[in-house]
């Protein structure tokens, strides 16, 4: 059997190795190496695969976030509303722009931000809602843009996890996610769905006067060199990331569904235990391409459970083993514990199984089993 790895860039690099080498060398030949034509042409890529009008690119995740936020001229004190249960970058950007964060819980069902949590949150402060597509799973977008509308609020899709995923609205259409809120974030740190061999990000909207401004923000707020008319940063994608991703995209509909197939064997065989519980896998639609294979130990055996696993030579993570509301950088007195449930609760039950594009199914039962055999004891 192959060493389990956590993610395998290396076996998924070795399939596009001509592509991808290709790339790098016409980068090195031509000494384009910032806004140069490869990533103009990632740009249109990624427009035509999501069907959004502009994508921004820019140097990571974070600045995406940041920079969407600063797009839409939020002010010091504005509210935003997100979801307890994450990655912390979605928070920090809040905080570093002076905006006010504002957790809320998550649902049990599908680790989302909580629409009731949502409601109960907003105040005549509150500007904008970031909900997190977290570990690849659509968060409830129909109702979310509804809340929106009612408050007039903006939405800012934190798609960091979920590139390539779809969301069936109500009436029938289907978007990618990151396209249905007023603006969208994404990150290609290397082991995301879509990722390049260092860091990078993009933005995305079908909002023009919106993208105009992204495009000033991301480069010192200029559009002329040496005009400088909105205050700006330093965050561009550079031109050896943009030819990594232009020979991944092709491929991303692939990897999405090998991460799908291995989450079905994943969830077929834990089915056997009722100490286990695991994400629902909908057959009909691409709602989620599990970024994460993450489940909850019912038990109190978590903790166990991880220490075995590494025993066994297969590596595993706990995401999230800290709410944010219990971070030392971002507690505040209007946080109660009794607001956070769910997220509590969670924190002592979840645990992420190896998921990439190259999982084989020797690996997938040596895991499954060895899951089983520490729970069955």
């Amino acid at each position: 059997m192959k060493k389990i790895q956590m993610v395998d860039l290396k076996g998924q690099y070795e399939k596009i190795k001509t592509t991808v080498d290709a790339s790098i060398q016409e980068v090195l030949n031509t000494n384009t190496y910032i806004n140069g034509p490869l990533v103009h042409q990632f740009q249109k890529n990624l427009e035509d695969y999501l069907g959004v009008k502009h994508v921004i690119p820019c140097a990571n995740g974070t600045d995406a976030l940041q920079i969407a936020m600063m797009g839409l001229d939020l002010k010091p004190g504005d509210e935003v509303i997100t979801a307890d249960f994450t990655f912390a970058a979605t928070v920090e950007v809040i905080a570093l722009l002076q905006l006010t964060p504002v957790l809320v819980d998550v649902d049990m069902n599908n680790m989302n931000i909580s629409l009731d949590g949502i409601r109960k949150a907003i105040t005549p402060k509150t500007k904008a809602i970031v909900p997190v597509h977290l570990f690849g799973r659509a968060a409830n977008m129909d109702a979310i843009m509804e809340i929106a509308a009612e408050h007039n609020l903006y939405v800012i899709e934190d798609n960091a996890q979920a590139i390539g995923a779809h969301y069936k609205s109500k009436d029938g259409s289907k978007k990618k996610l990151g396209t249905i809120g007023h603006v969208g974030a994404t990150s290609f740190f290397p082991s995301k769905n879509l990722g390049c061999y260092g860091d990078g990000g993009a933005i995305f909207t079908n909002d023009d006067k919106l993208a105009h401004i992204l495009r000033g923000i991301v480069n010192h707020g200029m559009y002329e060199r040496y005009h400088h008319d909105v205050v700006g940063v330093n965050s561009r994608l550079d031109s050896i990331q943009a030819g990594v991703l232009n020979a991944k995209l092709p491929n991303l509909d692939a990897y999405n569904k090998a991460r799908q197939a291995a989450a079905r064997k994943y969830s077929l065989a834990l089915s056997v235990s009722s100490d286990i519980w695991s994400p629902t896998i909908c057959e009909s639609c691409d709602c989620h391409v599990f970024h994460q294979y993450v489940i909850r130990i019912l038990n109190g055996k978590r903790d166990g459970l991880l220490a075995h696993l590494q025993d066994k030579g297969i590596p595993c993570a706990i995401y999230y083993p800290i709410p944010l509301h219990s971070q030392k950088a971002y507690t505040s007195s209007r946080y109660k514990e009794e607001q956070f449930q769910v997220t509590n609760q969670l924190v002592k039950e979840v645990i992420a199984l190896p998921m990439h594009t190259e999982l084989d199914d020797e690996q997938i039962k040596f895991i499954t089993d060895s899951v089983l055999e520490f729970l069955n004891k």
